[in-house]
């Protein structure tokens, strides 16, 4: 998996304080994306152990409380990107206490295969569908147009 950008603190990626993960892949195309650079799913830089590691250790940083961890892109369920989310996902669960994991994709929840299901059981917030240009509006929370659907599928720890 391929990775465009890592913010250790994010402030507008979910509610709270959190970390945030720009993935590489992207087979949707939208028309209007602010994020074409990530389509590819060799753009930017190889996501390491290292890497992973650093997020865990971020969000588990008592100097600045963490929410949790956002994921978005490109597309975190991009088929190439489904097996370095889930071993990333199960990890946040696993390893840091009380983060909760946002996820954004182009995927509508009702359409997700087997593999995407497993990432996104250990999801608390799911942002799904394509962005449309024509049903564009900066005034929406977390989500670029109002087809997008705001799943919130965990209640708040």
């Amino acid at each position: 998996m391929h990775y465009s950008a890592y913010h250790s603190v994010d402030v507008v990626n979910g509610v709270g304080t959190r970390c945030t993960l720009f993935v590489s892949g992207c087979e949707h195309a939208c028309r209007g994306c602010y994020n074409q650079k990530t389509w590819r799913t060799d753009a930017g830089h190889l996501y390491t152990q290292e890497l992973e590691d650093l997020i865990i250790n971020d969000l588990n940083d008592k100097r600045v409380r963490k929410k949790g961890l956002s994921l978005s892109g490109g597309d975190p369920l991009h088929p190439a990107n489904l097996s370095s989310i889930l071993k990333l996902v199960k990890r946040v669960k696993s390893d840091c206490e009380g983060k909760d994991i946002w996820l954004w994709s182009g995927y509508k929840i009702a359409e997700l295969s087997p593999a995407q299901q497993e990432v996104v059981a250990f999801v608390d917030v799911f942002i799904d569908g394509k962005f449309e240009q024509e049903l564009a509006d900066p005034a929406l929370e977390w989500r670029g147009s109002s087809n997008q659907i705001i799943h919130y599928l965990k209640p708040e720890s």
